[in-house]
């Protein structure tokens, strides 16, 4: 994980195409799946770079998260900020501002927190749902490759199992909140 964050410093370029060909598919989805398209998600990724090098030049830089995850939490800030800011640019120096660093970072905690609550949850379900989901989620397979690998004789039946693996999911989320609550 070093290399690549002094080979980004350095601005190298093969760094910034290995963070493209890992994270650019995650975010081009989920801007599509919020209100955006391809050029939106390509436009995000770019800022996000420039935020990322930024942050980088920092002496007082410190990484507390995977740099996946550093990239996406910098994507998901930008694109709500825009959201909410419809026909808005975000300026370099705004991105570079103290507020929009720190809206970062939080959005990084919380990416972190949810993460380990959902792995807490993957080990209370079927070991079968705990594969399924990580195929899903985790490695983005497509539904028709699930259907292949797990032998179900339709694209309807993977959906169905990947919906009762989910609601597995749900309920045992369900279940802890109610105990934590007593």
């Amino acid at each position: 994980m070093n290399n690549i964050l002094i080979d980004l410093k350095t601005e190298n370029n093969f760094a910034f195409g290995k963070l493209y060909q890992d994270n650019f598919t995650k975010i081009s989805k989920f801007v599509q799946n919020n209100n955006g398209n391809q050029a939106d998600a390509e436009d995000l990724f770019q800022d996000a770079m420039m935020v990322l090098v930024e942050k980088l030049r920092q002496d007082n830089f410190k990484l507390t998260a995977s740099i996946d995850t550093y990239v996406y939490a910098i994507c998901k800030n930008l694109w709500f900020k825009k959201l909410r800011n419809k026909n808005y640019e975000i300026s370099v120096d705004e991105m570079q501002s103290f507020d929009f660093l720190n809206s970062i970072n939080d959005s990084i905690e919380d990416e972190k927190n949810y993460l380990e609550k959902l792995k807490g949850y993957l080990v209370k379900i079927t070991d079968h749902c705990n594969r399924l989901i990580h195929d899903i989620f985790f490695r983005e397979k497509a539904i028709e490759q699930i259907q292949k690998d797990y032998g179900y004789s339709s694209r309807h039946n993977a959906q169905n199992q990947k919906h009762k693996c989910v609601e597995q999911i749900r309920k045992v989320k369900e279940k802890e909140e109610k105990l934590k609550k007593s």
